[in-house]
């Protein structure tokens, strides 16, 4: 994703720290919240990474290689984890987009996007649409709800749910934004 220079660096900045929040999130004490964490520190670096300015650096087409056999063997992982767990389903459709997007990115003449023409249409078309539903499906569960006791007080910064949501919506619009350049 290599769009205008300002939008492109608060996308890196956004999904730096969703990704640096992942890896406190690691710290839970529950094993499937850790391993939750850690898919999803490595999407929020990654596309950290492949969001920052064509200005700034290029990859060369070796390194958009790498990123699609990385998120290509995390998607194998999620597509196995996602037997047990529907919330890897989510994580499969992610590291599968960010697969595609790499290979794009590989395949593209200049070798960064933001012209149009990288990928197919309706694979692109199918992404952007479930997650702009996810994105706006994970905003409406972050809308407080009145409860009466207030719920049980969170551990620590790894057990707070609605910090996980948010991290999930933010690197949701990131997606978005990445899809829509692409």
């Amino acid at each position: 994703m290599h769009g205008p220079g300002s939008a492109a660096w608060l996308l890196v900045a956004l999904c730096a720290a969703t990704g640096a929040y992942c890896l406190l999130r690691m710290r839970s004490g529950v094993e499937e919240q850790r391993r939750a964490a850690g898919s999803e520190a490595l999407m929020g670096f990654g596309m950290a990474l492949m969001a920052i300015p064509a200005a700034v650096i290029t990859p060369p087409r070796a390194a958009w290689a790498l990123y699609a056999v990385v998120f290509g063997a995390a998607a194998l992982r999620a597509l196995w984890s996602s037997r047990s767990s529907a919330h890897h389903v989510h994580h499969l459709v992610g590291t599968f987009a960010m697969a595609y997007m790499a290979v794009g990115m590989a395949a593209s003449p200049s070798g960064h996007a933001g012209h149009g023409g990288v990928g197919a249409p309706l694979v692109t078309g199918l992404l952007l649409l479930y997650f702009a539903g996810y994105v706006l499906w994970s905003g409406v569960r972050l809308v407080p709800v009145a409860t009466a006791g207030g719920g049980p007080p969170a551990n620590g910064w790894g057990d707070r749910p609605e910090l996980a949501r948010a991290c999930r919506l933010s690197m949701g619009i990131g997606m978005v934004a990445m899809l829509l350049t692409l």
